[in-house]
């Protein structure tokens, strides 16, 4: 015993070992359990699928084998009537029975000898054997017959093959003499059912109603469910996959985490303590912007709301609405008050303007646009200011075209673009708008001959609160350019900025063209 069992415990334990690690390896485990699953409800549908289409066939079998049943009894005592016929006539040889499909009547010895004929015509030619049987069937050309022994005489009658059955009974159905030929009906090579045909006169008939099996019609309903056992088999495995999916990403994330607790209770003190001071700092981070984001947004609602009143009432003071204000200082000081006001007016509504669109409450409704139609009329909107100054600006190069964007958006980016084009360029200046068709890209450029910017400020231009002043420039909060650089990305588009100290600055924007199919 001890020569054996250190072996089968090594087996053992390696089979343990490897049925834990299946356990913990959970996207090897799920997979498996879900095939197995599955496999056993594919097992199980087609066991079923095989059994239903057996009990149809056997059901149609069934069918099949009464309706040769009722056939055998209908042509049997289609038959006995016939030889009813036949008997009255052979009993009594001058009468004329009058029995539908009935064609004729012939009486025989046994030597074959006719003695008596109930027409003189379609004299009935029973087979040779039928002299020494007691009873048989023939077909005659359209005519069927049969011929029985009675008092020593041979009766053989002759009639319309149709009157042994109705026509629905022998569809896909037949009677059939012993040597295969048929009586009625139409023979069909395929599953057959048969039953013999009864007699109530004689020991027999020597007939068979055999019924064919209509193997597609009982397979039609079995077919119509096939649908069925392919949603008991995808069903289960669409489910069980989803759930799979649904398992392990839950279980990867449970041991993430608590792996990163374990390696959280192996660091030293100060290492853990580092850890939670940076996780701290991070979430503290997340709340800092978002409240930063909350307090900009309705401190600078809050302060346009007196400006506004600020605004209105140095204007009526400046204007002398009321009557005369005094001292004419009184009224230069009210239109210095309604110019300073609307200056801080405009800063605030920038202010609430990026936080909106930084906190993603700027609503976008795209639609296809005229990218050299919005330029041309933010230019128009600029002209006075760069009439006032003697800057030239104008658009240059226009390239027709469309692109799916909001056109509040697209004027806010031109306008502040323009804008800043124009506070950097010195009087007598020049401002072009240019509009490209780049490879299937709308590339839209500013460009002015300004003082430009140098390497450092082109890496902070874009920032929020970000100005650059110049001598004799007057600049504003600084997000005129983050604005338009924000409202190009949520368009999906882009913006760049080149410039050399001294030599101007271009900007540009990149936005995807649209080709409208034509009608």
């Amino acid at each position: 015993m001890r020569a054996f069992s250190a072996p089968f415990g090594s087996a053992a334990a390696l089979a343990d070992a490897g049925a834990r690690r299946l356990v913990r390896n959970v996207r090897l485990t799920v997979p498996i359990c879900l095939f197995l699953i599955c496999g056993s409800f594919a097992a199980a549908t087609l066991l079923s699928m095989r059994m239903d289409r057996t009990h149809a066939l056997n059901e149609a079998a069934l069918f099949e084998a009464a309706r040769a049943h009722d056939l055998a009894s209908v042509a049997g005592a289609a038959l006995d009537r016939m030889a009813e016929a036949g008997i009255a006539y052979a009993d009594n040889p001058g009468s004329d029975p009058h029995v539908p499909g009935l064609h004729n009547v012939a009486v025989y010895d046994r030597n074959g000898a006719v003695l008596a004929l109930l027409h003189g015509r379609d004299v009935p030619k029973p087979p040779r054997a039928a002299f020494a049987a007691d009873s048989s069937a023939f077909a005659a050309g359209r005519q069927s017959g049969i011929a029985f022994a009675h008092d020593g005489k041979l009766i053989a009658v002759t009639f319309d093959a149709a009157i042994l059955a109705p026509t629905s009974l022998l569809n896909r159905a037949a009677l059939l003499l012993p040597d295969s030929s048929v009586l009625a009906g139409g023979w069909q090579d395929s599953d057959v059912r048969s039953a013999a045909v009864p007699s109530a006169v004689r020991k027999h008939w020597p007939v068979t109603a055999v019924t064919f099996l209509d193997r597609a019609g009982a397979l039609d309903a079995w077919y119509g469910s096939l649908p069925l056992y392919l949603f008991v088999i995808l069903g289960p495995a669409l489910a069980g996959g989803w759930l799979a999916a649904l398992l392990v990403g839950a279980f990867e994330r449970q041991q993430k985490a608590a792996h990163a607790i374990r390696n959280l209770k192996t660091l030293r003190p100060v290492e853990a303590r580092l850890m939670v001071r940076l996780a701290a700092a991070e979430r503290a981070a997340v709340e800092a912007a978002r409240s930063k984001s909350e307090f900009t947004a309705h401190m600078s609602h809050e302060l346009r709301t007196p400006l506004n009143a600020v605004i209105g009432f140095s204007e009526v003071i400046g204007e002398e609405f009321y009557g005369p204000a005094g001292h004419p200082k009184y009224v230069e000081y009210a239109r210095d008050i309604a110019d300073a006001g609307r200056n801080l007016h405009a800063k605030i509504g920038d202010i609430l303007e990026f936080s909106n669109i930084e906190a993603g409450r700027y609503p976008l409704l795209p639609e296809f646009v005229d990218l050299g139609e919005i330029a041309a009329a933010c230019v128009d909107e600029q002209k006075g200011r760069a009439f006032s100054r003697r800057i030239d600006l104008a658009v240059g190069f226009a390239e027709p075209g469309l692109v799916r964007a909001d056109p509040r958006a697209l004027k806010r980016i031109f306008s502040n673009l323009l804008v800043n084009a124009l506070d950097y360029t010195a009087e007598g200046g020049r401002v072009r708008v240019d509009i490209q068709d780049e490879e299937g890209t709308l590339v839209a450029r500013i460009v002015d001959s300004g003082a430009g910017f140098s390497g450092a400020e082109q890496r902070q231009a874009g920032n929020a609160f970000q100005r650059f002043d110049r001598a004799g420039t007057v600049t504003g909060a600084g997000l005129g350019l983050a604005i338009a650089m924000e409202l190009a990305r949520r368009l999906g588009g882009a913006m760049r900025l080149s410039s050399e100290p001294g030599a101007g600055c271009v900007m540009e924007l990149r936005l995807l063209k649209i080709s409208l199919p034509h009608h």
